[in-house]
């Protein structure tokens, strides 16, 4: 997991100086599948991130949260943070 946030953040940085690439990123947003569109221009770009990877990240956080109460949550939540959204959010 420790992989795929190197890889976002190393993405991040790049999209930050180089804006046609923060455009790129942006504009999966009205793409078909987005997630996938995204993934595909991180790749194209030299960063390894996989659909798969940016929902692992989000169930990650939620499981780690529920086992961090005391005893444990016995109830998961009915959502956890969105890698994606967050990630074009930030730019």
């Amino acid at each position: 997991m420790n992989d795929v946030n190197k890889e976002l953040e190393l993405l991040y940085s790049d999209a930050k100086k180089d804006p046609l690439l923060k455009e790129r990123l942006l504009a999966t947003r009205s793409a078909d599948d987005p997630m996938d569109a995204f993934c595909k221009i991180a790749c194209e770009v030299g960063h390894s991130i996989t659909v798969g990877d940016l929902f692992a990240i989000g169930q990650e956080f939620s499981d780690n949260q529920c086992k961090s109460t005391n005893g444990g949550n016995p109830y998961p939540y009915d959502s956890f943070e969105d890698t994606y959204e967050t990630f074009l959010a930030s730019l």
